[in-house]
Order: structure tokens, then C-alpha cells, then sequence
């Protein structure tokens, strides 16, 4: 069991908000526990032997609010200092990543590494503090900066890669994209996505092309794969197959209990879509989150299956499209609620390690909302989650990327009308236009600068309804730009820009 005492401002905490957390064992894997805070103090009963740590949303003084990670640590009777180990945790990940990166081989570097030192002295320093209300005083400075340092030193990183990428032409290849609404097929919005975008994403889910059971429903996507056509902006299509229950029609789970059954309709239904835009599509994303989201209990081993039979079956029908395995809830906080699902980077690996036919693996990297996968992280964070994905030896797609840009009350409605934006998390502070901005920016910097990374879609263009993430498009709802979609325009112009230059050198 681990206890764990929280303070605020110097003294016990009289509430502490569980929402998003959860207990991870070795590798950062999600582990079953029983989390319950009474008073001042949390408690986790795990459900796993070991070395466990906790992860919750938490509050800094001006760096934002976050979900942070505590290291693993060992059971005991005492309770830890929470404030003290969410610092520990950080300083570690900055050590790593500092080494990682090198960046002690960078003059540039000097003013971030007096910063990490002056960091690790007021952690020291909270160490050594006489009492627990002081060490938490002096934690809260420490974590604070630390914050704010770990996503300073993400930038860092991410410019001299970048500029590396502009240098040699390779930034200019990475696209920038965005899913399409389908029924939005209007001027002012096809207008935004043809000057802003250099690739567009056509969502294919089960229950908009066949609601009934032989019943198809194409018209829709025919008509945005004509508009990319004749516009030449490259499609990227799918899910095929995604076991989200918003995703799946109804008559599905008819065969929830026959496995055999569902395998064969979903091979049917694979290739009826595949068939029928095989030539205009050149990306396909075959299976969707299927590691997190498994509605009919299947076993490792079906998922697996299923998995390799439709990547299969669409290089056969398409042998020239891309074939992408798309990830969602990167950080795999469902696993600890569902052990019935997979960690994300372990169904990634296993995918690799299986010989499964694909080209690429998707991310879909969304923030702001209170559930699971929506929680913000901090850039650190983000970073360094990305370069998990070298060791797979296969590109990245960023499938679907999106924040708030707005708190107004009445957009968040259907998440209970309790403040959503402070529950999700916050980047800095409460969501705005210009923050949205501000972390567009910065999220592409770090994602453009890794090598392996080759497009990067926003998942809505504007605030329509049904939007994934309340005021998450990059226009309002009546296509006015917010800032971000000028923000977008000027860091794409810029990547041409710089691709121009050398080919004149």
C-alpha cells in the first residue's frame, strides 16, 4: 500500500482531486488500485506486487495544471510527501532527457543547465527542510520551475533539430493536415482547408458507411474524395476499424459472442471500403485504438489476429498506400480501469515484433477534456513520450492533435457544467485563443524536429457540433480564423519558405 500526505500553500490539503489518477508499475504500465483520498492524505491499495508510483492531475503555482507522475517507489508505513515526489519524479525525467539529448555539447545550452542546477539545489534544499509543511513550501517552488524548465529545455531540443530538418529540406516534408468535417462541404470551409493544409483526412468509421447491415452509405466521403481529387490534396482515410462504441453501428454487437462471425464481417467490410477508394486514397488507417477500446472483450490474441488480418488484407487491395496502426491515449491510463485492453506501447510492439504488414504507426495526441487519454501533459512529457517511438523502427503520423481555445461554461455542457477546463488540466493557464495558439506553435516545433515523424493532422477545422474537444477547431463555428489557424498558415509558409531558400543555394 502507499500513503501519501498532501499539502497546499505550506499546510494539509482539505481537498484533493482524484480525477485521471491512477497507479503505474514498471515501464509506466497502469497498474489496478484502489485510489481513495480522505482528508489530507491519498491511498493506494495496489492490485501488483512491486514498485508502484501514482499519477493525478495537479495544480502548479503558475506553470499550469498538469498530470504529473510521482516515481515508482516501494510500500511503506510512513506516508510520502507528495509535493516532494512529484519533484523527484520531474528532476529525474530532466536528467534523462538532458542526457539523451546532449545537451551539455551546446554552448546555447548554458543558461538552461544554470537554470537545472539552481532547479536541483531548490530541490536539495526541500530535502533537507526541517518539517514536511516546509519541505512541501519548497517542493511547490521547485516543481513549479522545474515545469516550467522541462518544457524550455523541449524547445531548446526541438529548434536545433529543426533547423537541422530546414537545413537538409526535411522539415518541408513533413505535411501539415487536418480532418474534414463530412458535412461541411461548403465554400468558406473547403476554401480554409485548400490554403491552409497540404493533405486532408477523411474519417470512414463503420457507422456512417454502413448504419444498417447492407445498407452502404457512401455519398458523403465520395464527395470529399472528389473535392481532394480535382483540389490535389492527398487523402488520408480510415478508421476502418475502430472498437470505440461512438464508432461502431448498433447491429455490430449482434455477434459480440461470435468471434468467427465478427471476423469474417469485418474482413468483408475492410474490403468493401478499401475497394472502393483504393486509388484515390493514399493513407489508410486500418485499425484504431483497439488496444484501449474493447467492446467485445476480445482476447489478446483475437485483437492481434484481427489486427494482422485487415493490415494484410489492404496491402493486398491497396499495395500502394501507406498502411498505418493508429494509437490513442497514448499514456494508457484506461489499462488500469480495463484489463481487458492493452498498453498502447506494448500492442506497439507487439504489432512490430508480430511481423504485422504496416507502414506506420498513428498518434492521436488530443488535450483539455476530463477522461482518460484527455488530460494535459506538459511539452517534457509530450517529448519524450514521441521519442518512445525510435525504437520501433517505423515512422509516426500525428493522426489527430487538438487543445481548447476557449472555457465558456456553455461548450462544455455534456461534461457535467463543473469548470471541465481546470478538471482537464491547463497549459499555462485557463484556455484561450492565444494559448491554443501558443501550443499549436510549440507542439509542431517538438514533433517537426523528430526525424521519424512525417505528417501532422489538427483533428477539427472548426467548432461545429459533435467536436471532439469543446472549442478544439481552429475557426469558430462561423469559420471566422481563430488565432491558432493563422498561427498554423504562417508556421507552414515558414517551412516552405526555408525549403525555397536552399534549393536557391
Amino acid at each position: 500500500m502507499l500513503r501519501f500526505d498532501v499539502y497546499r500553500d505550506g499546510e494539509l490539503a482539505d481537498f484533493v482531486d482524484l480525477g485521471g489518477a491512477y497507479v503505474f508499475g514498471q515501464d509506466g504500465i497502469p497498474v489496478r488500485a484502489d485510489i481513495a483520498a480522505t482528508d489530507s492524505q491519498i491511498t493506494c491499495i495496489k492490485h501488483a506486487a512491486g514498485a508502484c508510483g501514482l499519477a493525478l492531475l495537479w495544480e502548479t503555482a503558475s506553470a499550469g495544471k498538469y498530470l504529473l507522475t510521482t516515481t515508482r517507489l516501494p510500500d511503506r508505513r510512513e506516508p510520502y510527501n507528495l509535493n516532494i515526489e512529484l519533484v523527484r519524479a520531474l528532476m529525474l525525467r530532466l536528467i534523462q532527457k538532458r542526457e539523451d539529448w546532449g545537451l551539455f555539447d551546446y554552448p546555447e545550452a548554458s543558461e538552461l543547465n544554470e537554470q537545472f542546477a539552481q532547479a536541483r539545489r531548490d530541490f536539495v534544499a526541500a530535502l533537507k527542510a526541517e518539517t514536511p509543511a516546509m519541505a512541501s513550501r519548497l517542493a511547490d517552488v521547485a516543481l513549479d520551475n522545474a515545469v516550467t524548465l522541462g518544457e524550455k529545455v523541449s524547445l531548446f531540443h526541438a529548434d536545433i533539430f529543426l533547423k537541422r530538418r530546414k537545413s537538409s529540406g526535411a522539415g518541408a516534408k513533413t505535411s501539415l493536415g487536418c480532418m474534414v468535417d463530412l458535412l461541411s462541404l461548403d465554400d468558406r470551409y473547403t476554401e480554409s482547408l485548400r490554403s491552409a493544409f497540404d493533405f486532408v483526412a477523411v474519417p470512414t468509421l463503420w457507422k456512417q458507411t454502413e448504419p444498417r447491415e447492407r445498407d452502404y452509405q457512401y455519398a458523403q466521403i465520395d464527395a470529399w474524395v472528389q473535392w481532394a481529387t480535382q483540389t490535389r490534396k492527398p487523402i488520408a482515410a480510415g478508421p476502418l476499424i475502430s472498437f470505440d462504441p461512438v464508432d461502431l453501428p448498433e447491429w455490430l454487437y449482434i455477434w459480440e459472442n461470435d468471434y468467427d462471425s465478427l471476423r469474417d464481417l469485418i474482413y468483408e467490410h475492410v474490403q468493401h471500403v478499401v475497394t472502393r477508394y483504393k486509388n484515390k486514397v493514399h493513407i489508410w488507417k486500418v485499425v484504431s485504438g483497439i488496444h484501449a477500446h474493447n467492446s467485445f472483450n476480445l482476447s489478446f490474441e483475437q485483437l492481434m489476429e484481427l489486427s494482422r488480418m485487415s493490415c494484410l488484407l489492404v496491402k493486398k487491395l491497396a499495395p500502394r498506400s501507406k498502411v498505418i496502426i493508429e494509437l490513442v491515449m497514448p499514456w494508457g491510463e484506461y489499462y488500469a480501469r480495463n484489463q481487458r485492453t492493452i498498453p498502447p506501447l506494448l500492442y506497439a510492439d507487439m504489432a512490430v515484433q508480430s511481423g504485422i504488414k504496416f507502414d506506420a504507426f498513428g498518434l492521436r495526441m488530443c488535450m483539455g477534456v476530463p477522461v482518460d487519454g484527455l488530460y494535459v501533459r506538459d511539452l517534457l512529457q509530450i517529448s519524450a513520450l514521441l521519442d518512445e517511438f525510435v525504437g520501433f523502427g517505423k515512422p509516426l503520423h500525428i493522426t489527430a492533435c487538438q487543445v481548447p481555445s476557449d472555457v465558456t461554461a456553455d461548450a462544455w455542457d455534456a461534461w457535467g457544467g463543473q469548470n471541465p477546463p481546470d478538471r482537464g488540466g491547463m497549459w499555462h493557464a485557463q484556455w484561450s485563443q492565444r494559448l491554443q495558439a501558443e501550443w499549436l506553435q510549440a507542439f509542431y516545433r517538438i514533433a517537426i524536429s523528430k526525424p521519424f515523424i512525417e505528417t501532422l493532422c489538427w483533428r477539427d477545422l472548426a467548432d461545429y457540433e459533435g467536436h471532439y474537444v469543446p472549442h478544439g477547431g481552429l475557426c469558430r463555428n462561423d469559420m471566422e480564423p481563430k488565432l491558432a489557424f493563422k498561427e498554423l498558415k504562417n508556421f507552414r509558409a515558414s517551412l516552405s519558405a526555408s525549403d525555397a531558400d536552399d534549393k536557391k543555394t
